[in-house]
């Protein structure tokens, strides 16, 4: 018997739905679904069956507070701090840097409306893939 992951979307509030889904669509390399600036809800998607896709619905109000959950980034090649410079030049802010001398560590970083979210080192610098 095959695990289907129950989780179908990780869902975000949004002022600009399509801005913040094109944001994370850079991020990420999900592609986005077909949507328009105008709308409410856009879904941005790996493709690959069992991975939850990232919803963007637009709510009126302003975020407030801290995240009581966010998503911890694991570039898949390249750098921790090669990709925290490439998510700062898409509109992401780093917040608290959390990186220790020795490598380890994550960077806390928000997107452009706020929500946060970790870097930390990618999968070539854990040894879980060979360079490219």
């Amino acid at each position: 018997m095959s695990y289907l992951n129950p989780v179908r979307h990780i869902t975000f509030d949004a002022h600009d739905p399509y801005a913040l889904a094109q944001f994370w669509s850079a991020l990420t390399g999900y592609a986005l679904e077909d949507s328009a600036p105008e709308d409410d809800e856009v879904l941005i998607t790996s493709n690959q069956t069992g991975v939850p896709g990232l919803l963007f619905l637009r709510v009126p109000d302003v975020k407030q507070g801290k995240n009581r959950v966010h998503l911890d980034i694991q570039p898949p090649s390249g750098t921790r701090d090669a990709e925290v410079e490439r998510m700062v030049s898409l509109g992401a802010s780093v917040i608290d840097d959390r990186r220790t001398e020795d490598g380890l560590g994550w960077v806390v970083m928000t997107d452009p409306e706020g929500n946060e979210f970790c870097v930390e080192r990618s999968a070539v610098e854990r040894g879980l893939v060979e360079p490219m």
